[in-house]
C-alpha cells in the first residue's frame, strides 16, 4: 500500500502496528516488505522475485497498485445517474414549478417520477394508499398517456421491513416494541404539507454514464436504500406538488445521498443543473469542474446553508445586505429577510422603465408591464474570498398579452421568522455541485448537456449483486471517506542524500514510475 509521501517502498504485508496504553504495555509486529529476502523465505510456492530496484521491480509495483485501485475504487469516481437518465424535468405549475426526474425501485422495478429536494432528507413515494395524490395521467396536462405509479412492498422481492431498533428510526421511542415496522412523519415548510406511513427498505437502480450515454444492464448499480412507503399525504402533495413522490438530498444519514456515499459506491457529492427550458440533469458523485467557484457550507442545522457577504445590483454593491440562506432545490422561489428583500427590490425597481401592475394570484409585489421586455443588470451574490454567484436573469417573465410584455421580480420576503431561500428559478444556468465531501457549495455556468460531465477515469463494473445498507459503523461517520485516487504525483521525493542502490538513478526511477501511473488508464493488469 503506498504511503502518503509517495515512497516507493511498498509493503506486502501490512500487519496492525498497535499500541496500548494499558498498564503502559506496548505489542508491536514486523513490517515486511514484499520483495524482501524475509517475504522470499516465508513464500512456499516457487516465484521469481525482482532484483531490487530495477526496472520490473518498479512495474511489479505499479502493477499491483493498479489491480488494487481497481479493486477499492472501481467506478467510485464516476457521476451516477437514476437508471431511466439523468435528465430532470419541470412542467411549471402543473407540479408546482419544481424538477422532477424518473426513479426505478423495487424487484422487478418500478418507475417514480419524483421531485427533487435539497431541504429535505427522506425518500418517499405514495404506497399503500390511504390519501394520496391522483396518479392518472388524465389529471396532469403534461404526462400524456404515461400513469403515475403506486408502491407496494409486498409485490417486491427485494423490499424488507425497517425496524424501529434500527438507529436511523426516528420515531423508536414511539414503538411499542422494537421489533415493529419503523412509522414516519415528515413535515415541510408549506402549511399542513406532510407525509406519513412506514420505512422499508428496497433497491434504487442506478447506472453508470459512459461516454454520455447510458450502460447496459449488466453495469448497473442496484443500491439499498431506506425509503417512505407514504400511505398518507396533506397539503401541497394533494393537489399536484410531488404527486409522485419526493426525493430528499440532504445532509441527513437516511437521505439517499448519504446511502450511497456511505456505502462507498460513490464521492460524497451531487449535483444539480436547471436550464432556462424547464430541463436539467442530476449526478450523484459529481464534483463539478475545477473551475468553478465555491463557498463553504455554514454548521447550522445540518442544512446547506451559505453565508452571503454582500448583495449587489449590476455594479452596485449595497450596504448591510449580508444574511445566511438555505440553498433549496424545494423552494420554487426566492426568499430574503426583510430588510434585504426591500433594499434589492427598490434598487433592481430603479433600473426598470415599465409601469408596475398588480396581477391576479400572483403574490410577487414587484409586478410591471410594458411594450418591451427591459434589461435590467444581474443580481450578484458575493461570497467570501470575492467568490460571486450570478444571476443574469432576476425577472420572471409571463406570456405576452395583446403586444405587452409583464413580468414580475421573483424575489419574496421571508419575514422576520421566515425562512430565507435561493429557490430554484435563481439556480437556473448553473451546474450546483453539493460537495458533502468538503462540506461547500460549488457553481458553473452551463447549458445542463451531458457532456459536461468529465468522462470516467476506470470503466465500471458488473453489480448484478444489490450494495446492502451501510453497516451501523458507516451510519456513524459524519461523511463518507474520500476514495483514494490513482496516479497523484507524490508530494515529497527522498532528499539528495538518500544513497543509490542501483545503476540507475533514483529520479530516473520515479520519473519512469510516475510515467506508468498516466499509462494505467489504458493497460491492462488484471
Amino acid at each position: 500500500m503506498a504511503s502518503r509521501s509517495g515512497s516507493t517502498f511498498l509493503l506486502l504485508c501490512v500487519l496492525v502496528l498497535a499500541t496500548e496504553q494499558t498498564l503502559a504495555s506496548v505489542f508491536s509486529s514486523r513490517l515486511i516488505h514484499r520483495f524482501s529476502d524475509e517475504a522470499r523465505a516465508s513464500i512456499k510456492i516457487p516465484r521469481s522475485f525482482p532484483e531490487k530496484r530495477s526496472l520490473e521491480y518498479y512495474q511489479l509495483l505499479a502493477r499491483s497498485d493498479f489491480r488494487r485501485q481497481r479493486m477499492n475504487l472501481g467506478a467510485k469516481s464516476q457521476p451516477l445517474v437514476p437508471s431511466e437518465g439523468s435528465k430532470t424535468i419541470s412542467s411549471g405549475n402543473d407540479f408546482g414549478w419544481l424538477h422532477y426526474t424518473w426513479i426505478d425501485i423495487g424487484t422487478p422495478s418500478v418507475s417514480f417520477l419524483v421531485a427533487l429536494d435539497t431541504g429535505s432528507d427522506l425518500l418517499w413515494i405514495p404506497c399503500n394508499c390511504v390519501q394520496c395524490a391522483p396518479l392518472t395521467a388524465t389529471y396532469y396536462s403534461s404526462l400524456a398517456t404515461k400513469d403515475l405509479n403506486e408502491y407496494n412492498p409486498s409485490t417486491s422481492s427485494t423490499s424488507k421491513v425497517f425496524l424501529c431498533s434500527h438507529k436511523l428510526c426516528d420515531s423508536a421511542p414511539d414503538c411499542e416494541s422494537p421489533k415493529e415496522q419503523c412509522p414516519y412523519t415528515v413535515n415541510y415548510l408549506s402549511g399542513n404539507t406532510s407525509t406519513s406511513g412506514l420505512l422499508v427498505e428496497d433497491i434504487l437502480h442506478l447506472t453508470y454514464n459512459t461516454n454520455n450515454r447510458l450502460t447496459n444492464a449488466s453495469s448497473s448499480v442496484k443500491a439499498q436504500v431506506v425509503l417512505g412507503c407514504g400511505k398518507k399525504q396533506s397539503g401541497d402533495y394533494l393537489t399536484g406538488v410531488a404527486p409522485d413522490g419526493l426525493m430528499g438530498l440532504g445532509l441527513g444519514d437516511i437521505s439517499v445521498p448519504s446511502f450511497l456515499s456511505k456505502a462507498g459506491i460513490m464521492r460524497n457529492s451531487f449535483s444539480l443543473c436547471f436550464d432556462e427550458e424547464d430541463s436539467g440533469r442530476i449526478y450523484f458523485g459529481d464534483m463539478g469542474p475545477s473551475v468553478q467557484q465555491s463557498t463553504q457550507f455554514l454548521p447550522v442545522d445540518n442544512k446547506y446553508i451559505v453565508g452571503v457577504e454582500t448583495c449587489c445590483v449590476g455594479n452596485s454593491c449595497l450596504k448591510q445586505t449580508s444574511f445566511r440562506t438555505y440553498i433549496d432545490s424545494g423552494q420554487s422561489f426566492t426568499y430574503l429577510p426583510e430588510e434585504i428583500y426591500r433594499k434589492v427590490a427598490v434598487e433592481m425597481d430603479r433600473h426598470i422603465n415599465a409601469t408596475m401592475k398588480s396581477f391576479e394570484d400572483v403574490s410577487w409585489e414587484y409586478c410591471y408591464e410594458s411594450s418591451v421586455e427591459p434589461k435590467v443588470p444581474a443580481i450578484k451574490l458575493r461570497f467570501s474570498h470575492n467568490n460571486t454567484f450570478v444571476i443574469h436573469k432576476p425577472l420572471f417573465v409571463f406570456q405576452q398579452s395583446q403586444g405587452l410584455v409583464q413580468f414580475c421580480l421573483p424575489i419574496s420576503s421571508s419575514g422576520e421568522e421566515g425562512i430565507r431561500s435561493i429557490g430554484q428559478n435563481y439556480m437556473r444556468g448553473n451546474r450546483m455541485v453539493f460537495d458533502r465531501e468538503n462540506m461547500k457549495l460549488g457553481w458553473s455556468a452551463s447549458k445542463c448537456q451531458e457532456n459536461e460531465i468529465e468522462p470516467p477515469q476506470v470503466s465500471p463494473g458488473s453489480t448484478s449483486a444489490p450494495y446492502p445498507l451501510p453497516t451501523e459503523e458507516q451510519q456513524s461517520r459524519s461523511h463518507a471517506v474520500s476514495p483514494a485516487i490513482a496516479g497523484k504525483t507524490p508530494s515529497k521525493t527522498p532528499s539528495s542524500s538518500s544513497p543509490s542502490r542501483s545503476s540507475c538513478s533514483f529520479s530516473s526511477m520515479m520519473r519512469l514510475f510516475n510515467s506508468l501511473l498516466l499509462l494505467h488508464g489504458v493497460v491492462s493488469y488484471m
